[in-house]
């Protein structure tokens, strides 16, 4: 019988026996145009990492919108993401959502991280409640909550991040490669901030890193977004357009 934490990553054992052997799948390889140069990449062992698309980024009664935030940036992402979710799971890609989820009472959280939330502590910060009562980025509550208009999915993997990285102090890594991927597509916001941290650790880990650039954005100025996307091609991996990928994902049988 099978035993292991996902069908990708199982053995199958018996009485006195035991197959290490990992179940074969099929190959779903695309190939689409991407910078620096053209890439085939197999869905059947890519992942796409979305991040923090939450109600305290993206909605207009969210923290950033609170402090003064033009969120259109940050909601640009919503619809790209609404029509290519739903293609690569089809084609046997895995979802994981990647968002901020700090415990109630922040035992977890250096002076650093909460100061990147409340400079001066006299605002509303992470923990603190909005007006609307919901505390900023915590874990089960609206605030962090992903928006509406992006439903979770049964078979999408939530992890909860307490840094600008996802793999620090997280599963994000062991849940990676349980489920035995090896390519992972970046998308959701701030590009600069939490997608590059996240996409660098995961290129330092030996991930293969692909950026898809509609479906990320930032609330920086342009020149932030300018640098992420040099910096994405020229060190750690490669860029897309939503439309490429669309179209690529159109294309299989």
């Amino acid at each position: 019988m099978p035993l292991g934490p996902t069908a990708a990553n199982s053995w199958r054992v018996g009485p006195g026996a035991v197959d290490l052997r990992r179940p074969a799948r099929p190959e779903r390889a695309i190939t689409l145009p991407a910078l620096p140069q053209r890439l085939t990449l197999d869905l059947a062992r890519a992942a796409i990492v979305v991040i923090d698309m939450q109600n305290d980024f993206c909605h207009p009664d969210g923290w950033l919108a609170g402090i003064g935030v033009d969120i259109a940036a940050a909601r640009a992402p919503i619809p790209v993401l609404a029509e290519l979710l739903p293609a690569l799971r089809a084609a046997g890609a895995a979802v994981v959502w990647l968002n901020w989820g700090n415990r109630p009472d922040r035992a977890n959280l250096p002076p650093g991280v909460l100061h990147v939330y409340d400079g001066d502590g006299s605002g509303t910060g992470i923990g603190d409640p909005l007006p609307n009562g919901s505390p900023v980025l915590t874990e089960g509550a609206w605030a962090a909550a992903v928006v509406d208009e992006l439903p979770i999915a049964p078979g999408d993997i939530e992890v909860s991040k307490y840094r600008m990285s996802g793999f620090w102090d997280t599963p994000l890594d062991t849940i990676l490669r349980n489920l035995r991927v090896d390519t992972l597509l970046f998308a959701g916001v701030n590009a600069d901030q939490c997608v590059l941290a996240t996409l660098v650790d995961a290129a330092c880990a030996g991930y293969d890193v692909v950026m898809v650039e509609e479906a990320v954005a930032t609330t920086s100025p342009d020149f932030c977004m300018a640098a992420t996307v040099y910096n994405v091609r020229q060190c750690f991996g490669f860029t897309v357009t939503a439309a490429d990928l669309a179209d690529a994902l159109k294309a299989l049988p």
